[in-house]
């Protein structure tokens, strides 16, 4: 069987063992092991132990249980309502201002968390029943919470440029750095339609003579500004030279939870029994994830199909905005059915060669497969940030959960293009900062 076959053979096999809803980790690994066997004979098993290993053999994997931390401990604190109440005092008279406050405070959070479903919730918990308690239709309240959500992959710190920079052997400060701007616009964008949709509309949440006091405004901001203190900290040190991204990354997680209790008050052991669980959980799941995905790219790799594709995509002679639209049709479509750890770890170091053959920059590129990441988190049937508010407001039809999700991302398919007609709005930030990258580095 030529490698074009067995490529083609493995595709159907893995989109069939997600689709049973089997975890992402054993389904890439079984997959992984399967072809092997079958392809290679039971020999090729010797290997799978150790190429397991050497997937989680890297001292950069240690800031992945330090982020999850940090935003278990955030998260599981009132600071996303904290924030949600300093913004919307100061943005309560701007049309839809509490929507702009729910987008706003999404920002900020993802900041914090580095977690979409963290982000979402957290904001979610206090923003759409409020939402809908002052008349706003539930479609903006639910689909501005679910878009909102996602910037917490885009605006760093973020898992998903972690995963990127691992699979992609990129730099992860750089990646980090390249989130920002993408985040401003898209939370710009986001921002930009809700004010012309409230506008359009003529809705009014507060009386025309409401206001808040000057006292009430900055009353609102000594619990939430240290914990964005800690935020601008770890990225000075991060991008200082101060300190690499695992140090960063147990700093601000040491900061957070030494912030949560003295802040919050977070004494009780079984609220910290908690947190850490549910970061152990997290963590554990996308370690697997990540080791499984090395084993799948060795099979890959060892029955000669990544090759063949990268060979067969160079042959075609395709003009490479061209192929750069088909390589986003192909996330979007895998953003329906697999989390965005499991396609970036299998995709990113299949497609790593092709996009950097025809010229693109691989820290743009994880800029825009994480914006199609963050899509894939609001478009069914496996879109997190769904499951998130339907928990929140389980009394909203997911279908009107999903129109009102919509227009934003129609906002993020913007971006994308917006992204690629500009690409520096990526690359300036850290080029500035950091100087010119050197192949890729």
């Amino acid at each position: 069987m030529n490698p074009a076959t067995q490529g083609a053979l493995v595709l159907v096999v893995t989109i069939l063992v997600f689709m049973t809803g089997a975890p992402v980790a054993f389904g890439l690994g079984a997959v992984g092991i399967a072809f092997l066997v079958l392809f290679q004979g039971v020999d090729s098993l010797r290997v799978a132990a150790e190429t397991l290993y050497s997937g989680l053999h890297d001292f950069t994997l240690v800031s992945i249980p330090m982020f999850v931390m940090m935003g278990a401990a955030i998260g599981s604190s009132p600071a996303g309502r904290d924030l949600y109440i300093a913004l919307d005092r100061w943005l309560y008279r701007v049309p839809g201002g509490l929507v702009i406050s729910n987008l706003g405070a999404c920002a900020l959070f993802a900041a914090l968390t580095g977690s979409s479903p963290a982000t979402c919730a957290a904001i979610g918990k206090m923003g759409i029943p409020e939402m809908r308690r002052r008349g706003y239709p539930d479609a903006v309240a639910t689909g501005s919470i679910c878009a909102g959500g996602t910037l917490g992959i885009l605006i760093p710190p973020s898992i998903t440029f972690i995963l990127y920079g691992i699979a992609t052997e990129t730099s992860i400060g750089r990646l980090f750095l390249a989130g920002v701007m993408p985040g401003i616009m898209l939370t710009a964008l986001f921002m930009v339609w809700t004010l012309f949709y409230i506008w359009r509309s003529g809705f009014r949440a507060y009386a025309a003579d409401f206001r808040y006091s000057w006292a009430e405004k900055f009353a609102s901001i000594p619990k939430i500004a240290p914990f964005l203190v800690i935020v601008i900290g770890v990225m000075y040190v991060l991008y200082g030279g101060v300190a690499t991204p695992s140090e960063a990354a147990g700093v601000g997680a040491a900061l957070c939870v030494v912030l949560a209790i003295v802040i919050y008050r977070m004494w009780s052991p079984m609220a910290w029994w908690e947190i850490l669980r549910s970061t152990t959980r997290e963590s554990v799941m996308i370690l697997m994830i990540i080791a499984t995905a090395v084993l799948f790219s060795y099979m890959l790799t060892s029955l000669y199909i990544t090759q063949t594709l990268a060979e067969a995509i160079a042959a075609a002679e395709l003009n490479r905005w061209v192929l750069m639209a088909l390589i986003n049709l192909f996330l979007l479509v895998c953003g329906c059915f697999i989390p965005p750890a499991g396609i970036i770890l299998m995709t990113a170091p299949i497609l790593l060669p092709i996009i950097t053959a025809a010229g693109f920059d691989p820290i743009w590129f994880g800029v825009i497969v994480t914006i199609n990441m963050e899509i894939g988190l609001i478009t069914p049937p496996v879109g997190l940030n769904l499951f998130v508010v339907n928990a929140i407001a389980p009394d909203v039809p997911t279908k009107t959960v999903l129109w009102g999700s919509v227009p934003y991302v129609l906002c993020m398919m913007l971006a994308l293009v917006i992204l690629c007609i500009f690409p520096g709005i990526a690359t300036w930030l850290p080029d500035y900062l950091m100087g010119p990258a050197v192949s890729g580095k």
